[in-house]
């Protein structure tokens, strides 16, 4: 592409110089005025900076081929004013936005063949018009020709036409002269005679009558009266007025010779006209022919008179209203103060000044619940009409969802089975045997920390399982779980009895109203009391068939698997009472499990359909977010096309992480989906900023009443939704009385450095849930000072944030990092099976200390180390930047790209001024 100055492109681009002047100076390329040269290299340094800055113009992702410039042009109007009145001056602003689209080199080279088949095609059209022009020429001169000849023909004809005529009139002419001369001469004559015979009667008559005939006789011819012609003699005006015809014609003859060889002259020159295209152009052609007067026809003579002027008054007319106006004003569940004075027509400061007057402190962007709104409505003298949000959100479901088919055939569907009970009663550990895997060994702490999903294939059909946790903090989970399920199975371990989670549990199966089983775990240990259990059990009212009641108990071991299949039978018998069904061709309906934010992967939640079927490429809505299903995952990792009623897997393509418990809606109408999204996350927005008033609302008044409470500032990152949820409640719930506990944040994902940096502003602890920070928020929490504290169990958390909170000393355990090593390949030993090969990139990695194996910064295992080695010699220690081998104990998924990470426990004491400054 050629060179081209500043003021071409700011033309091409559609914006001022100036503007782009100082858009180059922030590019760093050097133009200083208008005629500078523009560089292909300059507009691409100006794109990328465009592209990667803060400038007005929007650039969308590299991807995307469209760029978006606005310019924006300030004038300044003055209007005249009325009565008087000085003129104002009126600012005018003028935006404007062009897009430009990113040219792709095949797209150009398609874009030059088609321009060379148009040019070739239109070079072709204007060689035929130039021989059809040729051809219409030749036929115009020939035409002229001809009718030149005639002209001349018809002159000369007319020439003799004329002569001949003027020979005729001189003809005429000398007859008539030789006429008058003879009448002369005989009224002469006649004259003669009568004067010779008045002489004679002269004599006779007195002289006075005698003078009188003479003076009578003497006479002139013209002296007599008009209406006497036939006495007069002829006048001479004839031969004047055939000369003055003659040469009348003689001048009209040369002007119309002129004027035919004027036109003969401009017809040679002027190109032929072109053959009218159609028969509408040869009718137009021929009215122009025949009109005499071009551009006279149809036009009148104006009148002389001025057209009416009409005066309009321009006094204002507005009467002031006799009564007040009463409006409806619409109340929502939430409103800002300066919309419900909108809505009744006031001015926000008068409703601030009749709030402060009822007691309530309140600002122009501060949000008012539904009775609050109500309240200051009727003391403004209008009528309420309160309005729910849920009544327009079910509106936008049924429009994004469609109507619902009844002739739907619904088809029989596997049980949906919740796992619950109190903490280490072998919940996971009979799930585990149920499913042939090793699900608990790679829990931390041997507890379930976050809810699981899975589907069993037994001989007598499919069962799901779902596998809630038992800590107290995991109430919230265990409730979803009961939700969601179809027949819940009571774990109670015989060895332990019923404890405070079991009883939780059967308030959740209750409130759910779903049927229960009872599994009696740990019955092969010799401490194991089943009876103890039923005992128990029974007086929270769960009585067991043999006792007359309707809970089936099944006596079970997850190490022998004594109990399982009797386990497996009642789960189905119950199914099959409860005549589970749902419709199969129909939009998925289904529960958020769980959701996680991964790297690499994005947002990712685990998915249980309920109704219909989820497919990949559905678009879907999962609480307030909102988007297309790009891939299906079932349990063991493997990709599927699409699931049925009563199976999980996890879902990618959401927008965000949903919140556990959310309702999962595949839609039709992509358009109201976006709107059902944007409802739920104002309503997310407002509930936010009501409950920021309250808490500070709630500071303000304690540091008034108490003068002032040490505060306490977390920041929670975990791998999971179910498992921040949790510990953000746990914390926020932890019996306080000389310091305020405030969860800043509370997101999934790895430590990143905006999270150091909220932390560092807010003076806030973070927490690391199964979540590590990378290189650059460990660097950014080194230097702003900020406590990062990781943790794999819930136990660690709570007792810390106990001991933090209430400000007991003592000893508490720390995990202090001691090396981590990065796995750059994977060998297979026949001894210890699969060994990684791994550099240590930080401190040093030690035998006989426990480890983690990280993947994305997320904990996948935690363990020990089965052998460290070094060019094929046991070693007890590999220190950074060395090169060494590590075989993990009972794990053998370690993948290249993994850290193990090395840590050890050690107990540090206490002090006050940590506690505080934490």
């Amino acid at each position: 592409m050629a060179e081209m100055t500043v003021q071409d492109l700011a033309k091409e681009v559609g914006i001022a110089v100036d503007a782009l002047l100082t858009k180059l100076a922030d590019a760093g390329i050097d133009a200083t005025s208008a005629d500078a040269k523009i560089s292909d290299e300059d507009k691409l340094t100006l794109i990328r900076h465009l592209r990667g800055g803060t400038s007005s113009v929007k650039l969308s992702a590299p991807s995307d081929k469209r760029i978006s410039v606005p310019s924006r042009k300030r004038s300044q109007l003055k209007v005249s004013g009325q009565r008087g009145s000085p003129a104002r001056t009126v600012n005018v602003e003028v935006r404007k936005r062009r897009t430009f689209v990113r040219r792709d080199p095949a797209a150009e080279e398609q874009a030059r063949e088609q321009e060379a088949a148009k040019l070739a095609e239109e070079k072709a059209r204007l060689e035929a018009e130039e021989a059809a022009k040729q051809a219409a020429e030749a036929k115009a001169a020939a035409e002229a020709e001809a009718e030149a000849e005639a002209k001349a023909k018809a002159e000369a004809e007319a020439a003799a036409a004329v002569e001949a005529e003027r020979k005729a009139a001189e003809e005429a002419e000398k007859q008539q002269a030789e006429a008058e001369a003879a009448k002369a001469k005989a009224e002469e004559e006649a004259a003669k005679k009568a004067a010779a015979e008045a002489e004679a009667k002269q004599a006779e008559a007195p002289k006075v009558e005698a003078k009188d005939e003479a003076k009578e006789a003497e006479k002139p011819a013209d002296s007599k009266p008009a209406d006497k012609p036939e006495d007069a003699p002829a006048e001479p005006a004839g031969p004047k007025r055939r000369v003055i015809a003659d040469e009348l014609a003689r001048g009209e003859l040369e002007a119309a010779r002129r004027r035919a060889a004027e036109n003969l002259r401009r017809a040679s020159k002027a190109p032929p006209p072109a053959p009218p295209r159609n028969k509408a152009e040869e009718e137009q052609r021929r009215r122009e022919e025949l009109h005499v007067a071009k551009g006279k026809a149809g036009r009148r003579r104006k009148s002389g008179r001025s057209p009416s002027r009409v005066r309009v008054k321009t006094e204002h007319g507005f009467a002031k209203p006799t009564a007040p106006v009463v409006r409806e004003v619409a109340v929502p569940e939430a409103i800002t103060v300066g919309e419900l004075a909108q809505r009744m027509a006031v001015k926000a400061t008068d409703l601030i000044r009749d709030m402060m007057k009822m007691g309530e402190m309140a600002t122009i962007n501060q949000v008012l619940d539904q009775d609050t709104a109500t309240l200051l409505v009727e003391e403004m003298g209008h009528s309420v009409k309160r309005v729910s949000e849920a009544d327009r959100e079910e509106s936008l479901i049924q429009g994004a969802v469609g109507e619902s088919d009844d002739s739907i055939t619904k088809q029989p569907r596997p049980p949906v089975v919740t796992i619950m009970g109190h903490v280490d009663h072998g919940k996971t550990s009979l799930l585990d045997y149920i499913r042939k895997s090793r699900v608990a060994s790679g829990e931390a702490g041997g507890i379930t920390q976050h809810i699981g999903a899975y589907h069993v294939e037994t001989p007598n059909g499919i069962v799901t399982f779902l596998d809630t946790p038992g800590h107290a903090a995991f109430t919230k989970m265990r409730a979803r779980g009961a939700s969601s399920t179809d027949v819940v199975v009571l774990v109670v371990a015989a060895d332990d009895g019923v404890m405070p989670q079991t009883k939780e549990a059967i308030d959740h199966g209750r409130a759910a109203g779903v049927p229960m089983v009872v599994a009696v775990t740990k019955c092969d240990k010799p401490e194991a009391d089943p009876e103890r259990v039923r005992n128990e059990l029974s007086q929270e009212q769960v009585i067991p068939e043999e006792w007359g009641g309707e809970y089936q108990f099944i006596n079970v071991s997850a190490h022998s698997g004594e109990g399982v299949d009797a386990l497996l039978e009642a789960i189905l018998l119950q199914a099959e009472v409860l005549e589970l069904s749902a419709p199969v061709d129909a939009p998925a309906k289904g529960v958020v499990v769980e959701s996680s934010l991964e790297k690499g992967r994005g947002p990712v939640a685990t998915v249980l359909v309920k109704e219909g079927t989820l497919s990949k490429g559905d678009v879907i809505i999962a609480g307030a977010n909102f988007g297309r299903v790009r891939a299906l995952f079932d349990e063991s990792g493997s990709q599927v096309d699409s699931i049925g009623p009563s199976m999980p897997a996890e879902v990618l393509g959401l927008s965000g992480t949903p919140e556990a418990g959310d309702e999962v809606l595949a839609v039709a109408d992509e358009k109201k989906a976006r709107e059902l999204v944007e409802l739920r996350e104002a309503k997310q927005r407002e509930k936010r900023q009501m409950d920021l008033a309250k808490d500070r609302r709630n500071a303000m008044m304690a540091s008034l009443s108490e003068g002032g409470l040490k505060q306490l500032a977390i920041m929670i990152k975990g791998d999971v939704q179910g498992s921040v949820e949790a510990l953000a409640d746990a914390i926020a719930n932890i019996p306080t009385e000389e310091v305020s506990v405030k969860v800043v944040s509370s997101n999934v994902g790895g430590i990143s450095e905006s999270d150091i940096d909220l932390a560092a502003a807010s003076n806030a602890l973070v927490i690391g849930f199964n979540v590590r920070a990378d290189g650059k928020a460990r660097k950014a929490a080194q230097e702003a000072g900020v406590d990062v504290r990781y943790y794999s169990v819930i136990y660690d958390v709570m007792d810390d944030m106990r001991d933090a909170v209430s400000g007991l000393l003592g000893t508490e355990t720390k995990e202090q990092i001691v090396g981590t090593a990065e796995v750059r390949d994977v060998f297979q030993a026949t001894k210890w099976g699969k060994v990684a090969g791994c550099l240590v990139v930080e401190g040093q990695v030690r035998r006989g200390l426990p480890i983690r194996v990280l993947r994305d910064n997320v904990v996948i295992y935690e363990g020990e180390l089965e052998s460290l080695r070094r060019h094929k010699d046991d070693v007890q220690k590999v220190d950074a930047g060395t090169e060494c081998g590590i075989a993990v104990k009972n794990y053998n998924d370690v993948r290249p790209g993994d850290n193990i990470e090395v840590f050890e426990r050690i107990e540090v004491q206490r002090k006050v001024a940590e506690t505080a400054e934490a």
